[in-house]
């Protein structure tokens, strides 16, 4: 299928040499004035035939019937509604976008549509958090969740020295939250749901979190969830129950080896991690696009929009805290 790719930062670099392995060719780009060089040339390495600067135009194209969108927080929902009114299919990098109520009027427009919106968020995809899911019931009754998401961003020391950069630019909706922490989100909320209770403990540097703590509160267990870009630890993730706990020593969005040990010293192990983060989403994304069937992209969207009204919630808790 083709695709057209807007935005060219690190994410889009790391998904075009995945993209032909998962079903995908890409046939168009669309940057800023600015990045408008990088984007041909990144076309020509490519082999696609449209490079722009111009979005309107870009999607007045006839060559994909499919946009991927890789910008900026903050342009999120404009571009992808901009898209949807095109007729275009639509995979969006996380988050959604940064207010529910937007997220919900993309998610009712897409329906309307009748066209695919998928939230790009590996995590969900992965076949090691599926099998975490599946062994999710061993544990018994569930007590503890910790997430810990944490790494010490290249960015800071310039964000430190005072240039604004995107990711740690409030108007651009960066911080670690949105970053990192988001991962954190969609790894609990599909295992347990929507919390009673959720708030946000922010530590704030020129008006934007460079970490922070978020906690989870369930009807019969706890959980927190830590992200920071401003200082480093080894990424933690442990689900503790009344019979054993889950536990994986890498981050949520690439999810490594899972393992569960049980109160009665048995242990398993199990790790079917991709070559590449990446490819497991892009491959359903083209199964399920491919095959017209839109009920599960609608039922991703319901988890989509739960994680929306939860970061909409926070967000309120750390403008209290600037």
């Amino acid at each position: 299928m083709k695709i057209g790719i807007v935005g060219s930062g690190s994410i889009v670099n790391e998904a075009l040499p995945l993209l032909s392995e998962c079903g995908w060719e890409p046939a168009a780009m669309c940057g800023t004035k600015r990045s408008f060089e990088k984007v041909q040339r990144i076309c020509r390495e490519y082999s696609m035939e449209y490079a722009s600067c111009d979005y309107v135009q870009f999607l007045q194209q006839k060559s994909f019937d499919i946009v991927y969108i890789a910008v900026p927080n903050h342009l999120h929902y404009v571009m992808t509604k901009q898209a949807l009114e095109a007729g275009k299919h639509v995979i969006l990098e996380k988050p959604v976008t940064t207010k529910y109520e937007e997220a919900k009027e993309l998610a009712e427009l897409a329906r309307e549509r009748n066209l695919f919106l998928f939230e790009a968020i590996s995590t969900l995809y992965l076949p090691n958090y599926g099998k975490l899911k599946e062994w999710l019931p061993e544990v018994g009754e569930v007590k503890i969740v910790s997430c810990n998401f944490s790494q010490y961003s290249r960015r800071y020391d310039r964000f430190k020295q005072g240039e604004i950069l995107p990711v740690f630019d409030p108007k651009n909706a960066g911080g670690a939250l949105m970053d990192l922490n988001v991962y954190n989100l969609h790894y609990v909320v599909e295992l347990f749901g929507a919390p009673k209770r959720i708030s946000y403990l922010p530590n704030i540097e020129r008006d934007i979190d460079t970490s922070g703590v978020l906690t989870l509160q369930y009807d019969t267990f706890q959980a927190v969830s830590i992200a920071a870009k401003d200082c480093s630890a080894p990424c933690s993730y442990v689900i503790q129950g009344t019979k054993g706990y889950l536990m994986q020593a890498t981050p949520a969005n690439s999810c490594g080896e899972i393992v569960l040990r049980k109160n009665d010293g048995t242990e398993k192990r199990f790790d079917a991690s991709p070559a590449h983060r990446l490819m497991s989403e892009f491959r359903l994304f083209a199964k399920e696009i491919g095959s017209g069937n839109r009920v599960f992209c609608y039922q991703q969207l319901e988890h989509t929009l739960i994680v929306a009204d939860l970061l909409t919630r926070v967000c309120s808790d750390k403008m209290k805290h600037e």
